[in-house]
């Protein structure tokens, strides 16, 4: 069980600092939020659903 929490944790700090690097660069970073959505949140805060046919590498 304690290396689940582990691993939660990870994940989550490296959500964080990749908003932190989107902020200091001026781009955005693309995520799923609870719902299952994906989201583009751009670094002044602002988010844009994406729909979910949006692939532009695959």
């Amino acid at each position: 069980m304690e290396k689940n929490q582990d691993l939660t944790k990870l994940i989550k700090l490296t959500g964080e600092r990749a908003k932190l690097d989107a902020k200091a660069n001026g781009t955005y970073v693309v995520y799923k939020d609870t719902s299952g959505k994906l989201v583009r949140e751009y670094s002044n805060g602002e988010k844009e659903f994406l729909s979910v046919d949006y692939q532009p590498y695959v």
